[in-house]
């Protein structure tokens, strides 16, 4: 919403800070498209604006539905690039498609919007491929994957030799639908970024086909999720002596996996 001149005034903050910026890097265009969108909303807004509880309500109305139909025109677009190909079979024959992102997104989910948090909604994250002849059309593959596996992925693709630097591994394996013996039992996570901008504390953690260890080294305190027991991880167990056993075997596999990245510092204390 457009800030007035009284909050401009005042040092307006939260999310309409950004006004000023966003505008300028529209073209004309695409201004007198925002306008027509939202004007008479913001309007209404001032004119009459809501308190308290229906604030927050119209704040997350605008919010989600702007969120949905950003949604909405991705997959417009991905469909206009999927009938292409399909218009053109000996292109599509010899193409790659893979569907992700850098991230999942909460929508409410634990309170939170955005991201960062070590909690399933942003941890995990869209992965779609079609690659014809190698990968079975509508098969599901459960093995633990990162984003840093896309770039091997890539370059196994190609016919391209991995560099012995890179910490991922090719998922060309698990596309072909092979269920590799050596493959890894365990993600790690490590978000650092503090305080600005964002303000997410500092945390890492070690997630496996059940269970989620996170840690936080500015308050020296641990969360432990049992994902079957509890999906949408809203009580952590970390301190229930029915899981110690679980806690110490997920500590030591988090150790290990620091050692192995070289992601050092912020060590829990006694």
């Amino acid at each position: 919403v457009p800030p007035t001149e009284a909050e401009r005034a005042a040092g307006f903050s939260g999310p309409d800070r950004f006004w000023d910026g966003q505008l300028k890097r529209m073209t004309p265009a695409q201004r007198e498209t925002w306008d027509a969108a939202y004007a008479a909303s913001n309007a209404a807004f001032r004119a009459d604006e809501p308190q308290g509880a229906d604030r927050v309500r119209w704040y997350y109305q605008r919010y989600i539905k702007n969120y949905l139909r950003c949604v909405n025109g991705v997959d417009r677009s991905v469909g206009r690039l999927l009938d292409w190909l399909d218009a053109h079979p000996d292109v599509k024959a010899n193409t790659v498609v893979v569907y992700s992102s850098d991230q999942g997104f909460y929508l409410g989910d634990h309170g939170w919007y955005d991201k960062r948090w070590m909690y399933e909604e942003s941890l995990r994250m869209p992965f779609v491929v079609r690659w014809p002849g190698v990968t079975e059309p509508g098969s599901v593959n459960t093995h633990l994957v990162q984003n840093i596996d896309f770039a091997e992925t890539f370059l196994e693709a190609a016919g391209i030799p991995r560099p012995d630097e890179m910490q991922g591994h090719s998922l060309v394996p698990l596309l072909r639908g092979e269920d590799p013996a050596d493959w890894r039992d365990a993600i790690y996570y490590h978000y650092y970024e503090y305080p600005d901008p964002h303000r997410v504390a500092p945390h890492y953690g070690v997630r496996t086909d059940r269970y989620k260890l996170i840690f936080y080294p500015r308050t020296q305190e641990w969360e432990l999720f049992d994902l079957v027991e509890d999906p949408n991880e809203l009580s952590s167990v970390a301190a229930d002596s029915a899981y110690a056993e679980v806690k110490s075997a997920l500590e030591r596999r988090l150790a290990e996996l620091r050692a192995e990245y070289g992601d050092e510092g912020d060590e829990p204390r006694d």
